[in-house]
């Protein structure tokens, strides 16, 4: 059984630490730490998964984790990674946000002998006198210029970046501190972007109360392309299930490069040392089977969405190419063809199976012309709600109708249209 420190090493999850020792100590004695999480939006996303199941991994190997919403630094952004200023929030908006984050944090956390808090509970108390005597007074402007995240900003005139922005390192110092005093909190991990804010917390804590603290940060998580992971032709990827589903999830991860599933498979999932490397060696040898891929989907949409959702979304990944498809409840047949084009016909013209299923590839632009059409259909490339059609006379009638509504057209493996009657 490996070690804590073991585990991160093999993981990949150790980046940066402010002392070299500190591998050496969360072997050791239990400790507390803590990871922030963003409140800006009403849902976590992909990206925070690291992060979260890195919460449980130090939970599971005896240490009590505290995950921070910034209710009150919401209030006024990070601006770590960012060229331009951020809107401001309103409280309500932020209660609002909060409400949706705190059960997503839960799910990763034992509550048992852990914390869910939010920084707002003590930020919003503090007066602007006592923040500049007691946590401003121990910065220099010029350490504060250095840290990348407003040299970067100060790097582009036209944007720079306001007071408010500048100060925000100090008030993430401030939560550490903060949970330092109150929870004996000793270590702040983030992703690699928070290397700054972690260290100028680390040197409050030494300056104002003399206690030990270090700061450890992870790579982040990219794609092949080195871009944030996260981000679908569609958009960010949440994880409440009404903005990204668990099918969406699901077939996200699924679609995984063959050179990143390893890397995944270590940062998101908890499968055994032994496990990864014998996923990594089949994806080297046989990598038309996906079986990375398909571990790295399940296991993350069990943590996230738990078995019983998991498991509709591999029916719903089979379904997509199977007859299954008539089994589907409507959302989640929604979900399954969502990125497929769709048209509306009229429903009198399938009630009375008038429409011609040539005609509907042509008009849909599966086939470039009708004769295309009787070709393909005569070759064996069509398939009406995915069974395949050989007759070029089909008529599309009722019985087509999914949910009395829908029709899935495909030519081929992998080009979709859907008919929608009305």
């Amino acid at each position: 059984m490996p070690t804590l420190s073991e585990d991160l090493r093999f993981r990949g999850l150790v980046h940066q630490l402010t002392d070299e020792q500190l591998l050496a100590r969360i072997d050791g004695d239990r400790r507390t730490l803590y990871v922030g999480f963003d409140a800006s939006s009403a849902s976590l996303h992909v990206g925070s998964l690291l992060q979260l199941a890195l919460l449980r991994r130090f939970q599971l190997a005896g240490h009590r984790p505290i995950a921070l919403a910034g209710g009150g630094t919401g209030m006024i952004g990070d601006p770590g990674g960012r060229s331009e200023e951020r809107n401001l929030l309103t409280r309500e908006q932020l209660e609002a946000n909060l409400e949706g984050i705190r059960p997503q944090l839960a799910r990763f956390i034992d509550l048992e002998d852990g914390l869910v808090l939010d920084n707002s509970a003590w930020l919003t108390q503090l007066s602007v006198i006592d923040f500049l005597r007691d946590v401003g007074k121990h910065f220099t402007v010029n350490q504060m210029v250095a840290k990348e995240s407003v040299r970067s900003r100060f790097e582009r005139p036209d944007q720079g970046i306001s007071y408010t922005e500048f100060s925000y390192m100090l008030l993430q110092a401030y939560d550490f501190y903060r949970l330092s005093e109150d929870y004996g909190c000793e270590l702040q991990v983030g992703g690699s972007d928070q290397w700054g804010n972690i260290t100028t917390g680390v040197e409050l804590i030494r300056r104002a109360s003399g206690k030990p603290a270090y700061g450890l940060t992870t790579p982040l998580v990219t794609k092949a392309d080195g871009t944030k992971m996260g981000k679908s032709v569609s958009g960010a990827l949440w994880l409440d299930p009404q903005r990204t589903s668990p099918y969406h999830l699901y077939q996200y991860l699924l679609q995984s490069e063959d050179e990143m599933a390893g890397m995944y498979l270590r940062y998101l999932t908890f499968l055994s040392h032994e496990e990864i490397e014998e996923l990594d060696r089949e994806t080297r040898e046989r990598p038309r089977r996906r079986a990375a891929q398909r571990a790295l989907a399940r296991e993350v949409c069990v943590l996230v969405h738990g078995r019983d959702a998991t498991a509709e979304a591999e029916r719903a990944s089979a379904a997509l190419f199977g007859e299954e498809i008539r089994a589907l409840d409507e959302r989640t047949l929604l979900d399954v063809v969502s990125e497929a084009p769709s048209s509306l016909v009229a429903r009198d013209a399938i009630a009375a199976a008038q429409l011609s299923l040539v005609d509907a590839l042509a008009a849909t632009g599966l086939a470039s012309s009708k004769a295309e059409a009787r070709r393909t259909i005569g070759q064996g490339g069509v398939y009406v709600n995915n069974e395949r059609v050989d007759d070029p006379d089909r008529k599309l009638g009722p019985a087509d109708l999914l949910h009395d509504r829908y029709v899935v057209l495909r030519r081929g493996r992998r080009d979709y249209h859907m008919l929608v009657a009305g």
